[in-house]
């Protein structure tokens, strides 16, 4: 039996790069945190402790920042990974494949006496933006933008009974309850050179009209509903992977204190929670696995 080095990868993970923009009196920001990884013969270093084809990690760090000078990210989070990556195996070249993902953090426009300001910004505390790029000098260039973090939650109009029920059963069938998640979804593109800002507005729009309009009767049909029509509004998704936890609401017995409670004071639990998954793609979409093989895993 031989003992064997298996994949491998170095990087930088967690850059955290802020881009301002000032080419007018109003200012524009763009917030990211951004890892890279980089793959190929890399073996005498672990083996041998030889460095020879090693880019340092201080090397990619200063080349994520140059390159939010140099390319910019104004175009969208892809573009710039796109960049970035193609960069580290067209240009180095023991490089043979590199993965950049990157988390955008959004920011709102500060409102004072009624109008926004040129240069000042609070943070928003929606979703996070995602972008997950790889660049491999066999298999091609794969995009999978994306978002996590992005809590719904609607009063009614979804319902769970008629489930499998045995002796631990003891969970109450219910025609109207709370559904409320925290969504997290990654979605792989078949083309690239897109309008990749259009596009996410597209799909967090899909997303959340059919959280909100679908009468559910289980979350996984809200994910399939989801799912399905991210791909409808966007024929270049071929891909989109959906992660939710319940985010589950249990009404408070308030009999104890004379009350009544219609639906209408609940406990939110943050733990233990039902997480449900799924993925939906065209019968067509072709196989890429090299655009799923996480880095930092940041994306």
């Amino acid at each position: 039996m031989a003992i064997i080095l298996g994949d491998n990868q170095y990087g930088k993970a967690e850059n955290r790069v802020v881009r301002i923009y000032r080419e007018t009196e109003r200012h524009a920001i763009k917030d990211l945190n951004v890892s890279t990884s980089l793959r190929g013969p890399f073996a005498p270093a672990h083996l041998e402790g030889d460095q020879s084809n090693v880019l340092p990690t201080d090397t990619q760090k200063n080349t994520v920042f140059a390159f939010a000078k140099s390319n910019g990210i104004g175009s969208g989070i892809e573009e710039y990974g796109l960049a970035l990556a193609r960069h580290f195996v067209m240009d180095i070249e023991p490089v043979e494949s590199a993965r950049i993902e990157i988390e955008e953090f959004s920011w709102e426009r500060a409102v004072v006496d009624g109008e926004e300001h040129d240069h000042t910004w609070l943070r928003t505390n929606q979703e996070v933006r995602t972008a997950a790029v790889t660049v491999d000098a066999d298999s091609g260039q794969h995009v999978i933008g994306g978002l996590k973090g992005l809590t719904l939650l609607k009063s009614t109009g979804s319902e769970f009974h008629g489930f499998l029920e045995d002796e631990y059963t003891t969970l109450e069938p219910t025609t109207d309850r709370v559904m409320a998640t925290s969504l997290n979804a990654q979605w792989r593109f078949g083309e690239l050179g897109l309008h990749w800002d259009a596009v996410y507005a597209t799909v967090k729009r899909e997303l959340v009209k059919q959280f909100a309009t679908l009468h559910s009767l289980a979350l996984q049909q809200t994910l399939w509903a989801m799912g399905r029509a991210v791909l409808e509004a966007v024929p270049e998704i071929v891909e989109i992977r959906l992660s939710a936890p319940n985010k589950h609401h249990f009404a408070v017995d308030l009999a104890p204190f004379g009350l009544e409670n219609h639906g209408e004071v609940f406990i939110a639990a943050d733990r233990p929670y039902g997480l449900i998954q799924a993925t939906v793609l065209r019968d067509d979409a072709p196989p890429a696995p090299e655009a799923w093989r996480a880095s930092a895993g940041l994306a």
